[in-house]
Order: structure tokens, then sequence, then C-alpha cells
């Protein structure tokens, strides 16, 4: 009987191998995992993305130049200053800001990159404002299912001439409405299609009756790319959105702390003892019909809720934001709630501040909304709620709809569509109040970018003008006037209070992750250049 052979082998018993592969997968995880949250992992990738060489980072939009530089002297930094210096934008992210100061002026700040990198392209924007793009996390674009109201494509053009950069789009006024994970999914299909969304898109999720209490769905919509939840507490005006109450709430409020993302919620508690006729061509009428207490008794539902749940599971980055407050009376109390510590934010809207109830022209329904504009009075106090950070963001409301859905014939208070158009003119509607009422440019970008990128949990990467960020950037001139002829707006339809306003605060240009989306002598660029934006998991906070 021949000598049996021996089988040759690594020395190693196959299942120390294997054991020692896992620890290597695990190391490797691990490693990756801490070069990405030092931003190490995305530097590199802007790197590769600039490199000439790479074929798959081709330029987008109006400027072929994968890395450049911008120049202004006015510059807001992340730490709230404004100086003269320069941006360099490498690969769609910011490489660097350099700043100068009183004696320092943009060019002698840029000197040190241009020396060594002579090649680079110089935009010089002169004497504008420099400043992260919009994060609007308050917008209705209405798609897939009504189009003919506005769309993805007309509402992100708007956005890039307005120089909004993100825009969070609302559950509802899809059609049907992103209450579940397959509407979600098919939400993200429509923002996905090919040269579809001008700048990055995310999406709320809805919370209503038929999913508070089912965390099952609510933890699927999350993973599937949800940043957070909207909620009504009134009716919205969609039949398949309907309200909740603040029970469905408290009952939804452990699931969502539990996965760290915010729950939006339109805050008005509606009764029926409100005056009953009146003329419905008078904004009176339908100021009326929504007083002061709807709000106040929402609020102060919603404060109760987080205080029951205080004793719950919390991961960063959940917040129980109230959207669009339009009732000044409440600040003192929500002054109070954030006092004490309770996750809480607050955003307010253009219109709130522009505009006074008792000046809307009779039979006007372009300024119906809700909450209903209020008086005048009621914008000082708003604003200073904004001064004093009690109101944390400003965002549109952007609420089209069919023009004749309005009733601008009939001009019937209480029976047109409420909401009002504005997407388009957020930083000239926002900043003709806010400089009037003294407020500075350091915080008109904390209430309209690095507040609401937070909020959405895109606070890593948006929202402020830093290395290693998205180069999200508005160019700006805040002394010249805004343009709201008919003719330069994108929004779909052109009915909107805005139009022909008086507004300060006109966009020279708007950059989406490095590329040039608009330009003010040659409009929106015709290649869709946006992005979806999807949650990313919140880190539990470390064991003590």
């Amino acid at each position: 009987m021949p000598p049996k052979k021996e089988e040759p082998h690594l020395g190693i018993a196959p299942q120390r191998l294997a054991l020692s592969a896992c620890l290597w997968a695990i190391a490797c995880a691990f490693l990756y995992q801490n070069l990405h949250d030092s931003g190490m992992v995305r530097l590199l990738g802007s790197h590769l993305r600039a490199a000439s060489w790479n074929p798959l980072a081709p330029p987008c939009g109006l400027l072929q130049a994968k890395q450049f530089v911008v120049l202004a002297d006015r510059i807001v930094t992340s730490r709230g200053q404004v100086l003269p210096g320069a941006v360099h934008v490498r690969g769609g992210q910011v490489a660097a800001v350099y700043t100068g100061g009183r004696t320092i002026t943009r060019h002698q700040a840029a000197r040190p990159l241009l020396a060594g990198q002579p090649h680079l392209e110089v935009l010089d924007y002169g004497s504008a404002v420099v400043a992260p793009g919009l994060v609007d996390v308050h917008v209705h674009m209405n798609e897939p299912g009504r189009v003919e109201w506005e769309g993805m494509e007309t509402a992100t053009r708007a956005a890039a001439a307005g120089g909004v950069t993100t825009v969070v789009d609302m559950p509802l006024n899809s059609a049907p409405c992103t209450t579940t994970p397959a509407e979600l999914a098919r939400k993200l299909a429509a923002v996905r299609q090919p040269n579809h969304t001008f700048v990055d898109v995310g999406l709320w999720a809805g919370l209503v009756p038929a999913n508070a209490r089912d965390p099952a769905t609510l933890r699927a919509m999350i993973k599937g790319g949800a940043l957070g939840f909207k909620a009504f507490m009134s009716p919205s005006g969609i039949d398949d959105f309907p309200h909740v109450t603040p029970d469905d709430v408290a009952a939804a409020l452990p699931v969502i702390r539990a996965l760290g993302v915010p729950l939006l919620v339109h805050a008005e508690l509606v009764d029926d003892d409100i005056p009953k006729g009146g003329n419905p061509r008078k904004h009176a009428t339908w100021l009326a019909s929504r007083p002061r207490r709807f709000e106040q008794n929402a609020v102060r539902a919603l404060l109760g809720a987080l205080r029951a749940t205080s004793g719950n599971a919390t991961l960063p980055g959940f917040k129980l934001h109230i959207v669009h407050l339009s009732d000044a009376d409440l600040l003192p109390e929500l002054r109070a709630a954030k006092a004490e510590g309770l996750p809480l934010s607050v955003e307010t809207c253009p219109h709130y501040l522009n505009f006074a109830a008792e000046d809307v022209p009779k039979g006007d329904t372009r300024f119906k909304c809700a909450p209903p504009l209020r008086e005048g009075e009621n914008r000082a106090r708003l604003l200073r709620g904004l001064a004093e950070g009690v109101i944390d963001s400003v965002a549109t409301d952007h609420s089209p709809a069919e023009p004749s859905l309005k009733l601008l014939k009939e001009g019937d208070f209480v029976q047109a569509w409420g909401g009002i158009a504005g997407l388009q003119y957020a930083l000239p509607a926002t900043w003709q109040p806010w400089q009037a009422a003294g407020l500075n440019l350091s915080r008109l970008v904390q209430a309209w970018s690095t507040a609401p990128a937070r909020l959405a949990g895109l606070g890593g990467r948006k929202g402020a003008l830093l290395a290693g960020y998205d180069a999200d950037l508005v160019v700006w001139d805040p002394e010249a006037a805004a343009d709201t002829s008919p003719e330069a707006l994108q929004h779909r339809h052109k009915v909107t209070p805005y139009a022909g306003l008086r507004l300060r605060g006109r966009v020279l240009a708007t950059f989406v992750r490095g590329s040039q989306v608009f330009g003010e002598q040659v409009g929106v660029e015709a290649q869709a250049c946006g992005a979806a934006l999807l949650h990313a998991p919140a880190k539990r906070p470390a064991r003590k």
C-alpha cells in the first residue's frame, strides 16, 4: 500500500484563520469609522473628486473648475465674524477659509494659498457677502402626485435662485402623503430622477394617527432615509394626512426620542368657540377664526408631552420643533421651557416678519396662511425673539397651489387655500425686516443655515463655512434690491404676496457642493446638480 501523501496547509488552523480575519475586519471598520468621524475620509474624497484625471467626478453647473477660490470683503465665518477673505473650494467641499481683518484685504488673505497654487481659478465678488447656503427645512414641493401645484424641478430652481442650497420636503402635499415606508421610497425615487433637483433635498416623514402607535413603521421610515417626522395638530387640508391628538404625540415620542431625530409639529389645537359670520373677503374674518389660543393650547400640550416622556431614552438629534410660530405671546413660555432644559426648538417664517394683518388688502387671498398673519406689533416681538435666540430659526413654509385654489377672483379668505409661496424670496424677505430691527449677518446665518442644518441632522456637513463641510455657498449683496419681478420668479405659479415688493438683499451666486447652480447674469444652470440627503444614525452617547 503506497504511503499516504500529506495535504499542504497554511500552518494555521482554519478556525484561527477565520477568527483572525474577523478581527482584522473589525479593526478596519473601527479605523474607517474613526477616520470618517475625524473628517479624513471626506478630505481624501475631496482630493479624489478634484483630481483632473478622475473621470468619475465631472464638474456640474456653470463653473467647470473642480477647485477654485471665492474672494469677498464680507465672509461670515463659523465663529460669527464677518471678515474679508477667501474660501478655497476643492472637490465639492470647503478645503479652507482664509480671513483678513482691518488691515488685511481679501487679496492679502488669499496670498499664501495662491502663492502655492497659482493655477487656481479665482472668483472675486468684491464687497459682497459670502455665507453658508440657506437650509430651508419647511418646503412643500408636492411631488409625486401634485406637480401641478409645484414639483421638485421648479421648487429647487427657485431655491437655487434664492441662495437656498438645501431644502427638506414636507410629507404633504404629495399624493399620497409620505406616511409609510413605501411612499417614502416613492418620493426618494422622485428626488433621484436624473437632472431633476437643482439643490440638495432631504425628506420628512409624516406622523399621523395610523402610525403614531406603530414603532416598526416609524423606525422603517427613518431607516429608509427620512430625516425626522412632521405632524399636524389641526386639520391639514389634505384628507390623507389627518391631524394627531396630544395623546398620539405622547405615544410616538418615546420611539422618536430613541431614534434621535426631530419631530416637527404644526401647533394649533382648533376648537369651535370662534365668531360666526363675518365678511369672508376680509382678512380679519380669517384671523378671528384662528385665535392665539389655538397655538397656545397646542404648544402647552406639546411641552407637557416632553415633560411626561423626559425619562425615556433619548439620542442626540431629537428635538420637538415648533414650526411657523406666529404668536409672539408664547415667547415667555418658550423661553422658560428652554431654560428648563426641554429639547425644544422653534421656527418662524418671513411672512410673519413682513406682513401685518391690518395691512392685508380686502380680498387678497395671496396673504392667507395658517397660523394667520397677526398684528404689526407682533412682528417686532417675533424679531426680538429671534435676536434673543428664543426662536432658533427661519423657514419659508413654501406652500403653493394651483392659482384657482386661492380663489383670487372671489377673494374668499375662509374658503381659499391657505399657503404662501415664498421659497425664492427667503433671503431678502428675511433680511429686509432683519436689518431694520438691528439684527446682524452672523445671527442671520445661525437662523437660516446653522440651526436648521443641525435640526435636520446635517450639522456635520452643512450650515457653516468649515473645512470638510459641503461647499454650499450663497454670495449676495445686502444693499442691493432683490429682483421680485414675475419674470425672475422660478416658482411654477407666480401667485405670491412678495411679487413686486421692495426688498433688499440680491443673490449674486449660489453654489451647491462646489457646483455653481445660479449666477445673477445667467440665471439658474440648466444642469441639475442636486442630490438626495439621507438620515445618518445618531451616535449613542458614551457611557461614563
